[in-house]
């Protein structure tokens, strides 16, 4: 039986994890990205403004942790939301599908009670690596 391959991902182009956990971790060809706040990689504080500013600074934090594992926002199947208040989700939406704008991963969005730190919002993702084509069903 061969061995599947857990590697673990750090770059310094994203905010550190602000808890015990990895920024993603692959296994064989996958990548598991965790959640990713609006955060300011060097002060490690959310930056100003509003869910708009947020979710910007955490979809760049997302790309890096994609590139870092030899990935994209191209290979991304799976992404989850997560809003403080769901009343924002028209403007996350704007943010998103200006990095997310063709064949669209899956995606759930949900309000949730508190995010770590206080933020507006969290992303996290599941995406593959290597080589990848995209069909679409008929």
């Amino acid at each position: 039986m061969s061995t599947i391959v857990r590697k673990l991902i750090s770059t310094v182009n994203a905010a550190k994890p602000v808890a015990p956990y990895n920024q993603a971790v692959v296994a064989d060809r996958t990548v598991y990205v965790s959640g990713c706040l609006g955060l300011d990689k060097d002060s490690m504080k959310l930056v100003p403004g509003g869910p708009t500013e947020q979710t910007e600074k955490a979809l760049e934090n997302l790309q890096a942790i994609l590139a870092a594992a030899d990935s994209g926002v191209d290979k991304v199947i799976k992404n989850t939301v997560f809003l403080k208040d769901l009343n924002d989700f028209g403007a996350v939406n704007e943010v998103y599908k200006r990095v997310f704008n063709k064949d669209f991963p899956a995606r759930s969005c949900f309000q949730v009670a508190k995010l770590p730190m206080d933020a507006l919002v969290e992303i996290e993702c599941i995406a593959l690596t290597g080589a990848v084509r995209t069909e679409t069903a008929k």
